[in-house]
């Protein structure tokens, strides 16, 4: 399934500065029998986005509209617990294309990646820093240029370098899952087997 193409995403940022963010927090449990990856977004966070009676919680960052965008940033060992791809999934449903944190829980990293998410890890300052941009202007804008590796703060042109490795950002550049990846050097692989003596 390909995904969308990803090469600077420029937009504002909904900040969520809690640390050891769960997957099971980012999509519970109890909403994991679907096995399309459709309809997730509308419950992600749910139990810190909904009261018992499913009426919105208004202390919670997703129900106030200062804040909006397609990046998420999170804090400190976002994703961790179990490797639930449907917490990934949660997240691209809901309309962000990318999460930033200090760091990432690898599982969850790599779920992000295979679908079409970027995770931007930065260092503990410069999370710090674009937490403090937020809080003081909901509207600041974060440039992520995949091509180049790069995080900015538009408003200030503080920046930062990420990893990711090459085999998923030229995915990620393309739009592609890692079926995509495969279809697409399809004739290469036929090449290859051809010339294989057995």
């Amino acid at each position: 399934m390909a995904y969308d193409k990803f090469n600077i995403l420029t937009s504002s940022a909904v900040p969520l500065p809690i640390e050891n963010v769960d997957t099971d927090q980012i999509i519970p449990a109890r909403f994991l029998k679907a096995t399309k990856r459709e309809a997730f977004g509308d419950n992600l966070f749910r139990d810190w986005r909904y009261n018992g009676d499913d009426t919105p919680k208004a202390d919670f960052v997703l129900n106030d509209a200062t804040y909006s965008g397609k990046i998420l940033v999170g804090g400190k060992n976002f994703g961790s617990g179990s490797s639930r791809e449907h917490a990934a999934w949660a997240v691209y449903d809901y309309g962000f294309r990318a999460v930033v944190s200090s760091f990432f829980a690898d599982i969850f990293k790599g779920n992000c990646l295979n679908i079409g998410v970027l995770p931007v890890q930065v260092s503990p300052e410069f999370a710090d820093t674009i937490f403090k941009a937020i809080e003081a202007d909901p509207k600041t804008e974060l440039e992520i240029n995949l091509p180049e590796q790069t995080i900015t703060l538009k408003a200030t042109g503080q920046k930062e370098s990420f990893d990711i490795s090459g085999y998923k950002k030229d995915n990620m550049v393309n739009g592609f899952d890692d079926i995509d990846y495969l279809q697409n050097i399809k004739e290469e692989i036929v090449g290859f087997a051809n010339k294989l003596p057995y």
